[in-house]
């Protein structure tokens, strides 16, 4: 435990700016100073990104951010007590005690346990107050030495009894977080006290980084309510099925526990209060008492779910079919299926054994992206339903295939079922039909549903609509083809994998099932303008750093350097830790490169098959692949050159930068 932390990674009674971020840049480079990180800007990059799903502070003046990142090479806590306190988020006011924990993506399980424990000793108010009391680095390692070594491993649970053995209501939570380091036990513990005041039976599951013990099933069975404080989905939900739940944000869970247990005894005498469902539906249950979330956050969210689940059908289906060109040549389309049926491995066809394999590759891709709508519509009702939602979404997804719909008609399909089915799942039934719904009901009712509308009045419509739509990409050429280059091109390079850019992703790869090398390649062009706009930004940081590193920190010098193999691969986000530091000069520069580039590939027609994959797919690009190449150069010089302009003439200090000379203890 001595190796977490040191009196150099300690700082005491200093001002470190008036931001969560100058706090965490600080202790970023505190950490990396000490060896102990390869990279202070990975590393806050990576602790402000957990920053902005859920504020780490928490009630007492305390804030803890943390995050598990590939810079870190050593399991690290790094604290600050400010002289001047700072928000983190938390509702009683700014924090005075800040601990960084910074975690190895593969950290052992110890390490973690050490780091959990921590946070737990941080809800206790006589380790804080002896952290304030303290006056010298030595010891608050002390401090907090003693406590990694003395704290309970877990809240403890109370023993399973009789229900008629106690008049005292029990209640069981489960908390967990993205990060499963902090947060997660920290409710767990503040549930706990709380319970303890208020006379609670009370017993906790935390799913986290350090190991997971399920609750006993007993104690379940007994639980007038649970409580599901998480920022994930809960492991094993159907365990609770039919226990009156409230489920809230992890933080919450810190931040309220009092409240959150009198929400479960009121929950419990609620004959209408939400159950667990019988089903792992979670998304369903999510989306249906989310008063937050309106019909267009629903829809996006469930878009996205759905492009993200059939992006793998695509890119393998992809690369497939063009392997199958470059063995069994363009040909291969109308001897495949010959091929297959008439010849095998030991009875090879007249054009050889690469014949034979290209129609192999080929038709196992051809069979691959003939998934594309199905799985898109499918998973699109799962976003909505969870798995109840999938046989409903899939069949009409086929549906929308068999009538000519295309993704629009599976994107349609797929919300219905959705739709549907999380409606049907809402129905009051009796509970001997509880247990069929998820696996019978709710997928005949949802299948009938969404293919019936399909079949009877949809489909027409929107296959007559996609043949418009594929008519009108097919015959764009000039003016017209280079302008939506160029707004392609700018979506990618705004957020650099953020929403908009994931927007013009979608929409590249729901067209790759409409397009053909031979009759209609314009859906191929526009694959080809998001990917290689997409390679714009890193590759454009990597070469501006190498061109003009006094322009940049160590830091970002170290992350040029791998930007070129990111930008190369078709990883946007490779541009990230350029932009989160001087974002005002490096996305505009970003875009101008990528917009270039999207309109030059439109003018030159250039094409690829493939989904993702940069430069190293260049055989899913026939024979268009130099005019690839020298759009994305173009792009790349023109963004670097701009750059580093920018920054060379319109100077600024660096966001988050901290005097040193505040920093004296």
């Amino acid at each position: 435990m001595s190796d977490l932390i040191e009196t150099r990674l300690v700082t005491l009674d200093a001002h470190l700016g008036s931001t969560s971020t100058d706090v965490i840049k600080y202790l970023a480079q505190q950490i990396t100073q000490a060896g102990r990180a390869t990279s202070a800007a990975e590393l806050a990059e990576h602790a402000l990104a957990r920053e902005a799903k859920t504020a780490t502070g928490v009630p007492g003046g305390i804030a803890i951010p943390h995050c598990r990142s590939a810079a870190v090479t050593v399991p690290t806590l790094a604290m600050a007590r400010l002289g001047t306190p700072v928000d983190f988020g938390a509702k009683d006011g700014p924090a005075d005690l800040v601990f960084f924990i910074a975690a190895p993506e593969g950290a052992d399980k110890e390490h973690l346990k050490l780091l959990s424990k921590l946070a737990r000793a941080l809800v206790k108010k006589p380790f804080t107050a002896a952290l304030r009391a303290a006056r010298s680095n030595e010891e608050i390692v002390a401090l907090v030495s003693e406590v990694l070594s003395d704290a309970p491993a877990a809240p403890a649970a109370p023993a399973a009894a009789a229900p008629a053995a106690t008049a005292r209501p029990m209640i069981v939570a489960v908390t967990a977080c993205p990060t499963g380091i902090a947060h997660t036990y920290m409710a767990a513990d503040s549930l706990a006290q709380a319970a303890e005041e208020l006379g609670i039976d009370f017993a906790v599951e935390t799913q986290g980084s350090s190991g997971s013990k399920p609750l006993d099933p007993a104690l379940i069975a007994q639980a007038d309510a649970v409580i599901f404080a998480v920022d994930v989905d809960v492991r094993d939900q159907s365990r609770f099925a039919g226990k009156p739940v409230i489920q809230v944000p992890v933080k919450r869970g810190v931040d309220e526990p009092e409240k959150l247990l009198k929400d479960a005894l009121a929950a419990a005498k609620d004959p209408a209060a939400r159950k667990v469902p019988a089903g792992n539906e979670t998304a369903s249950e999510r989306s249906t008492d989310s008063a937050s979330e309106g019909f267009g956050a629903g829809l996006k969210r469930a878009l996205l779910t759905g492009v993200s689940y059939m992006i793998p059908f695509v890119a393998g289906g992809g690369l497939l079919i063009a392997l199958g060109f470059l063995l069994g040549g363009y040909a291969i389309t109308d001897v495949a299926d010959q091929y297959l049926t008439e010849n095998t491995l030991f009875n090879l066809p007249e054009a050889g054994l690469l014949a034979y394999l290209g129609a192999v590759a080929f038709k196992i891709g051809g069979l691959s992206m003939g998934f594309l709508v199905p799985a898109l519509g499918g998973y699109i009702a799962y976003a909505y339903a969870d798995r109840p939602g999938i046989a409903p979404g899939f069949t009409a997804g086929a549906v929308a295939g068999f009538m000519g719909a295309g993704f629009i008609g599976g994107i349609v399909g797929g919300v219905i079922a959705g739709l549907a089915c999380r409606w049907i799942n809402s129905w009051t039934v009796p509970r001997w039909l509880r247990g069929l719904m998820p696996v019978v009901i709710v997928p005949l009712l949802g299948s009938i549903i969404a293919s019936g509308l399909m079949f009877l009045f949809l489909g027409g419509p929107i296959a007559q609509l996609t043949e418009a739509l594929n008519g009108w990409l097919a015959g764009m050429s000039g003016t017209a083809a280079a302008i939506l280059g160029l707004i392609l091109g700018l979506m990618m390079a705004i957020d650099l994998g953020g929403p908009i850019n994931k927007v013009a992703y979608s929409f590249a790869v729901a067209g790759l099932g409409a397009g053909s090398v031979a009759e209609n390649p314009a859906p191929l062009m526009i694959m080809a303008a998001v990917m290689a706009a997409g390679m714009v930004p890193p590759l454009a940081m990597a070469l501006a750093t190498a061109v003009s590193p006094k322009l940049f920190t160590g830091a970002e010098r170290e992350n040029g350097k791998a930007a070129w193999l990111l930008g190369a691969a078709f990883i946007s986000e490779g541009a990230i830790p350029f932009a989160a530091a001087d974002p005002l000069r490096v996305i505009p520069a970003s875009m101008v490169g990528a917009g270039i580039t999207g309109s030059l590939i439109m003018s030159f027609q250039a094409i690829s098959q493939a989904p993702h994959g940069g430069i190293f797919v260049f055989f899913a690009m026939d024979n268009t692949w130099p005019m690839f190449l020298l759009a994305t150069l173009i792009g790349t010089l023109v963004s670097a050159a701009l750059v580093i302009v920018l920054k060379k003439f319109v100077r600024k200090a660096p966001v988050g930068a901290v005097d040193p000379a505040k920093v004296a203890a």
